[in-house]
C-alpha cells in the first residue's frame, strides 16, 4: 500500500469559482485521489480557501462585512459547493487558520536565520485617491516586456513574466482606476530567491518525469533570471509579521504576502486535519510532511492551473529548500491549461460562463464531472461550448453508459425475475470479450496511473462501448427464444459488466457509480478491478437480486441549450 499526498491549488476566497477552476485543479485531483483510494493506497487529499490579500478586503467591503466574517461565510460556501460536486477532500482548511499563522511566521524566521531574508527600503505604488499602498495585483498597466495591456503588477497574463508593480508602464489603480498614483518609500522583507537558483535548478533536474507544461514554465522563469521577492505587504488582513514570536519593529501595520503564506497552508491545513480528528484517533501530520517524521515514503502530487506553476516551482520550493529543514517536497506537479468560454474568459460582469453553483441548478454534478474530465485542458487551452457539452452528455452518458445499464437490467427483470441468472457456459463471444476488456482495463489503469485525464475518460468510454457491442452481437432477446441457457450466460455477463462499469466509473462519476452499486447489491466505495476480465466478469453470485436504477442520465435537449446560451452567454456573446 502506497502513501499518496495530494494538494490542489487553493481557491481564492472571493466568491464561487467558475467551471475552469474546477476543471484545472480540484476535479482532476479528486479523480486521482478516488482512483488511488480504490487501489487500496493510503491517500490524504488536502485543500483550503486562500483568504488573505487585498481582494478579500475589497470583497468584504463590497459585501458590507468585516473581512473575518466575510471569509468565514465564503469558506463554508466554497466547502459546501465542493462537496456537492463530490470533491473528496480529507480536509478543506483555511489559510487564515492559527496553524498557518504560526507556520508562516516560523518559515520567515528560519529563512532569515539562513540569511535568505533581508529588510529593504522599497518603492511601492501609492494611490493618493485611494489613500493606500496598492499591492501588486491592484496596480495595472502595460507590460514592459510584451506591451500587453492590462498587465497586473505581479504577473503578465500574456507573456507570463513575473513583475513588480513599479515595472509597469502607464500604471493605474485597479481599485478606482485613478492614475493619481506615486511611488513612495516603504520597508519590506525580501526572500532572496537569487541565492537559491543553483539549488532550484538541481532540484528541478531530478524531475525528468514531470509533464512538459510545468517544467517549461519553471525553466522559463529560471532562465529569464530570478528576482528577489517581496514577502510582506502594507495591509491589515493577513499573517502578522513577527520575529522570534514578537511583533517585528516597523512592521506592525504589515502582513506577509499572500503568495508567501498560501502554499504553506498545504502543510498547515494538514495540521488542521490532525488537530480536528473526530474519531478520537490521533493523527500525525508529520508523517506526511516531515522526512524526519516518516514522510520518506510519501508520494506528493500537486494539481494546479498553469498560472500557479511559477510560484510552486520557484517561490514555494525556495521556501522549503531554503529552510534547510526536513520538509517533504513535491514529487509530481500536474499543471493544466485554461478552460475558456467560447474562446474568451469566464466573466461574471459580462454574463459569460457558468459558475459552480449555477451549473448545479441546471444538471446534477456527474454531468459536469464527465464533461470537464473528458475535456480537461491538458495539452492546450480548451473552449467550453454548449454544443460540445450537449454532445458529450447525450453521446457518452445517455447513449452509451446509461443505455447499456438500462437495457440489460430491464431485460433481466423481464426474463429472469430480476435475479442474476445461473446456468450455461461462456462461449467464444465471451472469450473475445474477456480479451478485449482485459486490454482496455490495462489501458485505463495506465492512463489513470500516469494522470492522463482526457485519455482516462476516453479509455473509460471505450469500455462502455465494448459492453454495448457485446450486447448487440450476443442478442439475448433472440437467444431467449431458442436457448435459455445461452441467454442466461449473456445476461449474467452483461450484469457483471454493469458492476464493472460502476467500479471503473467511480473516480469520475461517483454519484452514478453509487447508484449503480446499490442497484447491483455491490459495496460502495468500490475497489479498483484487476486487468483479468474473466475474473472480473464472473464475480456476481447467481441468484442475487438486482434491479434497474432510476434513469441515470437524461438527454440535454436543444431547447435547453438555447435557453442556457441566452442566460449565460454563448457563441454570439
Amino acid at each position: 500500500m502506497a502513501r499518496i499526498l495530494i494538494t490542489s491549488a487553493l481557491p481564492y476566497i472571493n466568491g464561487i469559482k467558475h467551471l475552469g477552476n474546477l476543471a484545472g485543479s480540484m476535479l482532476p485531483a479528486d479523480v486521482y485521489a478516488r482512483f488511488k483510494r480504490a487501489q487500496g493506497d493510503e491517500v490524504l487529499y488536502i485543500c483550503a480557501t486562500d483568504e488573505h490579500g487585498t481582494p478579500a478586503e475589497l470583497a468584504a467591503a463590497a459585501a458590507g462585512q468585516d473581512v473575518s466574517t466575510y471569509c468565514a461565510e465564503q469558506h463554508t460556501l466554497q466547502h459546501d459547493i465542493g462537496r456537492a460536486y463530490g470533491l473528496s477532500w480529507d480536509w478543506f482548511g483555511r489559510s487564515s487558520s492559527p496553524q498557518n499563522h504560526r507556520l508562516t511566521q516560523h518559515f520567515a524566521n528560519v529563512l532569515e536565520d539562513q540569511g535568505l531574508i533581508e529588510e529593504r527600503v522599497d518603492q511601492m505604488v501609492y494611490s493618493v485617491d485611494d489613500r493606500r499602498f496598492l499591492p501588486d495585483r491592484y496596480v495595472e498597466g502595460t507590460c514592459p516586456h510584451c506591451a500587453y495591456t492590462p498587465a497586473r503588477g505581479d504577473q503578465c497574463d500574456n507573456c507570463g513574466r513575473l513583475l513588480d508593480p513599479t515595472d509597469l508602464k502607464d500604471p493605474y489603480s485597479a481599485i478606482s482606476g485613478s492614475r493619481n498614483i506615486e511611488v513612495r518609500d516603504t520597508r519590506h522583507l525580501y526572500l532572496l530567491q537569487t541565492k537559491m537558483e543553483p539549488q532550484l535548478r538541481d532540484w528541478l533536474a531530478t524531475k525528468d518525469d514531470w509533464p512538459t507544461l510545468p517544467k517549461s514554465i519553471a525553466y522559463k522563469h529560471l532562465d529569464e533570471g530570478l528576482i528577489d521577492r517581496g514577502i510582506t505587504r502594507d495591509l491589515a488582513w493577513g499573517v502578522p509579521v513577527t520575529r522570534n514570536g514578537m511583533p517585528r519593529p516597523g512592521f506592525e501595520d504589515k502582513v506577509f504576502y499572500v503568495w508567501f503564506d498560501a502554499p504553506i497552508e498545504y502543510i498547515a491545513a494538514t495540521q488542521e486535519w490532525a488537530d480536528n480528528a473526530e474519531d478520537g484517533k490521533a493523527r500525525d501530520w508529520r508523517r506526511w510532511w516531515r522526512t524526519d517524521g516518516g514522510a520518506d515514503d510519501v508520494r506528493y502530487l500537486e494539481f494546479m492551473g498553469k498560472d500557479n506553476v511559477a510560484f510552486h516551482t520557484v517561490s514555494f520550493p525556495a521556501t522549503i529548500l531554503g529552510s534547510k529543514e526536513p520538509w517533504k517536497l513535491v514529487d509530481t506537479l500536474k499543471a493544466f491549461n485554461w478552460l475558456n468560454w467560447y474562446g474568451g474568459k469566464f466573466s461574471t460582469s459580462q454574463n459569460r460562463g457558468v459558475f459552480m453553483d449555477q451549473a448545479l441548478e441546471l444538471l446534477p454534478p456527474d454531468y459536469w464531472r464527465w464533461y470537464l474530465t473528458a475535456n480537461t485542458p491538458e495539452s492546450s487551452d480548451t473552449a467550453f461550448t454548449w454544443e460540445q457539452f450537449q454532445s458529450a452528455i447525450n453521446r457518452d452518458l445517455n447513449d452509451v453508459l446509461g443505455n447499456f445499464v438500462n437495457r440489460i437490467l430491464k431485460f433481466n427483470e423481464t426474463r429472469f425475475e430480476g435475479l442474476v441468472p445461473d446456468g450455461g457456459e461462456p462461449g467464444e463471444l465471451e472469450q473475445k470479450l474477456y480479451a478485449d476488456v482485459s486490454a482496455k482495463l490495462a489501458d485505463l489503469t495506465e492512463q489513470m496511473e500516469t494522470i492522463e485525464i482526457r485519455k482516462s475518460a476516453q479509455a473509460l468510454r471505450d469500455l462502455w462501448v465494448l459492453g454495448n457491442q457485446y450486447l448487440q452481437e450476443a442478442a439475448p432477446w433472440t437467444a431467449i427464444k431458442t436457448d435459455p441457457a445461452r441467454a442466461a450466460v449473456i445476461v449474467r455477463t452483461g450484469l457483471n459488466l454493469v458492476a464493472l462499469f460502476a467500479r471503473i466509473a467511480a473516480p469520475v462519476l461517483p454519484f452514478t457509480a453509487e447508484k449503480i452499486a446499490e442497484a447491483m447489491g455491490e459495496p460502495y466505495p468500490h475497489s479498483w478491478p484487476s486487468t483479468d476480465a474473466e475474473l472480473e466478469l464472473n464475480r456476481l453470485p447467481p441468484g442475487r437480486p438486482v434491479r434497474a436504477p432510476d434513469v441515470l442520465f437524461r438527454k440535454v435537449e436543444d431547447a435547453q441549450v438555447a435557453e442556457w446560451a441566452e442566460r449565460f452567454g454563448g457563441a454570439e456573446a
